[in-house]
C-alpha cells in the first residue's frame, strides 16, 4: 500500500513541478527523478539503472547501459531503425531524419529556399537563424509524435543535414543541397546552419546536424555504387576537405560516409580520410554513419568484400558507429566468425548512444530545455517571415535592359512558362510541405493593382516539345505591357538518383542545356513586338542561359525558393525590394569550357581555376543601384599578424540596397597547371545596407595562414610572387564588367 501510495504522490508532485519554471527547478526534478530509480518507476526511457541518473557523467551513462546489453542488441541499435529494448526500458528510434531546407519528409513545416538557394544570399546571420527555426519546428514535432507515441522514420532529431560537398561541375542533380562551389563559402554557411540545428545549451543538443558526404562526392548519380574518385592531396586539402573540418570546428555530431571510393579506398572504411585526418588531424569525436545501403556497395558495388557478415565486420573495424540498413544485423555472426570482436563492437557503438543522450531522449521528460516546445511554434507568422526573407536575399538578378522595377499598374500583364504556376518549381528535393506554399503566379497576381489585367497559360511542358500546331498563348505577349515567362527545371528532372522520376539519367542534368521547348516557346514570344519579356529561371544548378539572354530584357535566378518564393518573386520585379543574391557558382557559357564529369582534378573546374570567360562568373549579381568600391587599405602588414583590409563603397544609385562585399586573394600572376594553385579564393564577405549616396566602410580581418596554398604533397606553403587582394561586387574579372556588375579595387599584399 504504502508503495504505490507513494508512486501516485511522487508522479502527481512530478506532474505539478514540470508547470513551473524549468530551469530554476531542474535540482527538485533530480530529486523525483532519485525516487523513481528508488521506486523503479520506468517513464520516458527513466529507470533503475545508472545510465537513468541525469547527474551521471554521460560517458559513464553510456558504459553502463553498453555493459547491460546483449550483442544482438548492441547490433539492434546501430542500424537506422533502431529496435525498443523493453526490459531496459529503452524506446525503438529511427536515425533518418531530414531538414536539408525546412523539415522534411514529417510533419506541416517552414519551407525554406533550397539550400542553392541559400548559399546565393551570402548570409551567414540568416543561415543560422533559418537552421534555428528548422529546429524549432523538428522538435515540436517531435515532442508532438512521441506524445502519441509515433516513432516513425523523419520524426525523430539526428538530421542528416547540412551536405557541404563541393558544387564542382553543373551537371551534378544534387549540387543544389549544397551552398555552392566554394569551400570558404560553404564551410562558412555550413557551420553556422549546424549551430542552428544544434542550439546553445551547454548540456542539450536540440537537435543533432550531421555533414555529408564525406568525402570527395559530387556524382555521377548513375555510377556512385561502384565509383573511386581520385584526387590529389592538394586538391583534397585546398578543396574537398575544408568546409568539413570548419563543421567539425563548429561541433557536428555526426559525419555521413559517402557511397564511393576516394583513392582506391572505400569512404566508409578509409584509414586516411577517417582515422588520420577526421579523428586525428581535427580531433572529430561524434558519430559516423554510412550513406543508406552503403555497406551493401561492399560487396555488390565495390566488390571488396565476399558478403554483408564481412561487410559489417570492415566497418565496425573503421569505427562506423551507424549503418542505415541491415547490414549491421550481422555483427553477431561476424563475431561468431572471429572477423570482430565484442568489444570492437563497443567501441563502435558508445558514441552513437552518446548522441542519444545528449540530445536527452533517455532523460526525465523536461529536463531538456527543448521539451516543451510546442506545435504552435510550427505556424509562427515569424517562420514565414523567415521564409519570405531567406527567398528574397536568394534571388539573383542577372540581366536588366532598363525594364525592372516594372510597375504594377500596366493595362496587362501576361504570366507564362511551364513553372509559373508549377508547386514543385518551389521545392527542390529534401523538401517539407506546408499549407501556403506561393507560385510565381500567385505572386504576380498578389502585387498587381487594381484595373490592371493578368492572363495567364502554361505556354509549354517543363521538357518536351510542344507539338500542338495552335498556339493560344505566345500572341498574349505581343498585346501585353510585360510578359514574366518562368522557365527552368524542377526536381522531378534534377536531384538525387530515385528522386528525380523524370530524369533519364539519375538526376544529373548531363546535356546542361535548358530544355529545347522552352527556348523554343520563349522565341514566339519574341515575334511580332517589343514589349519587355522578364525571365524567371527556377533551378538548383547552373543551366546554358545564353539564348535566354538574349531573348529576355531581364533575368532573374530564382533557384527553388521555397513557400514564399512567389512573393519574394514579385516584390523583385515591381521594385518593392533591390534584388541583393549573389551566384554561389560559376555558369560556364558551355560544357566544352570544363573537364570530364567523372574527373574529379581541380583544374579548369570553379572560379578558383578556370581560366576560360563564363557565362555569369561567381559571386555576380546585379541591384537597382550602382554601387562604386571607392578603395581598400591594408590596416596591418606585420608579418604573423592577421592583416586587417578596410573597404570603402557608395551606392551611387537612387534605390535603397543591400550589397554583398566580396574580399578575393588573388593568386593570377602565380598560378599555372603545373603548381596547381588557385587563381582567386574568396576569403570574406558582408552585407551592407547603402542608401541613396549613402557611404560606408567596411573591415575584414585575413589571418596570414588563410594567404598560404597547398602544394602538391598537401603542404601548405606561402607563393613567391605578387598576390593581391581584391574588394568587389562579383568575382574580380571583366566579365563581371561587361555583365554591368559593381567595379573593384585592389591592394598588394
Amino acid at each position: 500500500m504504502f508503495y504505490l501510495l507513494g508512486k501516485y504522490l511522487i508522479l502527481q508532485l512530478y506532474s505539478k513541478i514540470k508547470t513551473i519554471n524549468r530551469m530554476d527547478n531542474k535540482f527538485t526534478i533530480l530529486i523525483i527523478s532519485l525516487f523513481f530509480v528508488f521506486l523503479g518507476i520506468k517513464t520516458n526511457g527513466q529507470g533503475p539503472y545508472p545510465f537513468n541518473n541525469p547527474e551521471l557523467p554521460v560517458d559513464e551513462r553510456v558504459d553502463d547501459l553498453v555493459n547491460r546489453m546483449t550483442l544482438e542488441e548492441k547490433a539492434s541499435q546501430m542500424i537506422n531503425a533502431s529496435a525498443a529494448i523493453p526490459r531496459l526500458g529503452i524506446p525503438e528510434y529511427d536515425w533518418w531524419s531530414e531538414a536539408l531546407h525546412g523539415l522534411a519528409r514529417s510533419g506541416e513545416a517552414t519551407v525554406f529556399p533550397q539550400a542553392i538557394g541559400m548559399g546565393a544570399t551570402f548570409d551567414e546571420e540568416l543561415v543560422h537563424r533559418v537552421a534555428s527555426t528548422i529546429s524549432d519546428e523538428a522538435r515540436a514535432n517531435y515532442n508532438a509524435a512521441v506524445a502519441k507515441g509515433y516513432r516513425l522514420k523523419y520524426s525523430g532529431l539526428t538530421f542528416w543535414t547540412p551536405n557541404v560537398n563541393i558544387f564542382r561541375d553543373p551537371r551534378w542533380g544534387r549540387g543544389q543541397e549544397t551552398y555552392g562551389e566554394d569551400p570558404y563559402l560553404m564551410g562558412v554557411m555550413g557551420s553556422a546552419f549546424v549551430k542552428g540545428l544544434q542550439g546553445n545549451d551547454p548540456n542539450y543538443l536540440k537537435t543533432a546536424a550531421c555533414a555529408k558526404h564525406y568525402a570527395v562526392h559530387s556524382g555521377p548519380e548513375k555510377l556512385r555504387h561502384e565509383f573511386d574518385a581520385i584526387a590529389s592531396k592538394q586538391d583534397m586539402y585546398e578543396t574537398y576537405l575544408p568546409a568539413f573540418e570548419m563543421l567539425v570546428d563548429a561541433g557536428v555530431e555526426s559525419i555521413m560516409g559517402a557511397y564511393n571510393r576516394t583513392n582506391g579506398e572505400l569512404c566508409n572504411a578509409h584509414d586516411f580520410l577517417m582515422n588520420e585526418v577526421l579523428r586525428e588531424q581535427w580531433g572529430f569525436d561524434g558519430h559516423y554513419l554510412t550513406d543508406c545501403g552503403a555497406l551493401v556497395d561492399f560487396y555488390e558495388g565495390h566488390n571488396v568484400v565476399d558478403d554483408s557478415i564481412e561487410a559489417a565486420a570492415l566497418a565496425v573495424k573503421y569505427e562506423v558507429n551507424l549503418n542505415c540498413g541491415e547490414v549491421y544485423l550481422n555483427i553477431p555472426k561476424a563475431v561468431e566468425k572471429g572477423l570482430i570482436t565484442e568489444a570492437e563492437v563497443d567501441k563502435a557503438l558508445k558514441p552513437l548512444l552518446k548522441t542519444r543522450f545528449k540530445l536527452g531522449l533517455f532523460d526525465p521528460a523536461g529536463m531538456s530545455p527543448y521539451d516543451d516546445i510546442t506545435y504552435e511554434t510550427v505556424s509562427l507568422e515569424q517562420n514565414r517571415e523567415l521564409s519570405y526573407e531567406a527567398a528574397l536575399k536568394s534571388l539573383v538578378l542577372l540581366k536588366n535592359d532598363g525594364v525592372l522595377p516594372l510597375k504594377s499598374d500596366l493595362h496587362k500583364y501576361f504570366v507564362t512558362g511551364p513553372n509559373a504556376s508549377n508547386l514543385e518549381a518551389m521545392l527542390g528535393n529534401y523538401y517539407g510541405v506546408n499549407s501556403n506554399i506561393v507560385t510565381v503566379l500567385e505572386g504576380i497576381v498578389s502585387r498587381v493593382e487594381r484595373g490592371s489585367q493578368i492572363q495567364y497559360r502554361m505556354g509549354a511542358l517543363l521538357d518536351s516539345f510542344n507539338k500542338n500546331p495552335i498556339d493560344w498563348a505566345s500572341g498574349n505577349a505581343r498585346n501585353s505591357a510585360a510578359t514574366i515567362v518562368v522557365l527552368g527545371l524542377n526536381g522531378l528532372i534534377e536531384g538525387e538518383e530515385g528522386a528525380a522520376i523524370a530524369s533519364s539519367t539519375y538526376g544529373d542534368v548531363i546535356d546542361y542545356s535548358m530544355p529545347e521547348n522552352q527556348i523554343e516557346y520563349l522565341e514566339r514570344l519574341n515575334v511580332g513586338h517589343d514589349n519587355p519579356i522578364i525571365t524567371v529561371v527556377i533551378g538548383g544548378s547552373p543551366i546554358d542561359l545564353s539564348r535566354v539572354h538574349e531573348l529576355s530584357d531581364a533575368v532573374l535566378m530564382a533557384w527553388y525558393p521555397g513557400q514564399e518564393g512567389g512573393n519574394a518573386v514579385a516584390d523583385v520585379i515591381f521594385g518593392n525590394a533591390s534584388p541583393s543574391g549573389r551566384l554561389p557558382l560559376t555558369f560556364p557559357k558551355s560544357l566544352e569550357q570544363i573537364p570530364d564529369y567523372t574527373d574529379y582534378s581541380m583544374q579548369g573546374r570553379t572560379y578558383r581555376y578556370m581560366d576560360e570567360e563564363p557565362m555569369y562568373p561567381f559571386g555576380f549579381g546585379l541591384n537597382y543601384s550602382g554601387v562604386q568600391y571607392n578603395s581598400v587599405a591594408l590596416l596591418n602588414t606585420s608579418d604573423g599578424e592577421p592583416v586587417k583590409v578596410k573597404v570603402s563603397v557608395t551606392n551611387e544609385g537612387t534605390h535603397d540596397v543591400e550589397e554583398v562585399v566580396q574580399l578575393y586573394i588573388s593568386y593570377e600572376e602565380i598560378a599555372n597547371a603545373t603548381n596547381g594553385f588557385p587563381i582567386f579564393s574568396l576569403k570574406g564577405f558582408d552585407r551592407v545596407e547603402l542608401t541613396p549616396g549613402e557611404t560606408k566602410e567596411l573591415t575584414f580581418t585575413v589571418n596570414r595562414e588563410d594567404i598560404k596554398v597547398y602544394n602538391s604533397e598537401g603542404v601548405k606553403v606561402l607563393p613567391e610572387g605578387e598576390i593581391y587582394i581584391y574588394a568587389s561586387g562579383s568575382l574580380p574579372v571583366e566579365r563581371s564588367v561587361e555583365l554591368g556588375a559593381s567595379k573593384w579595387v585592389k591592394a598588394n599584399l
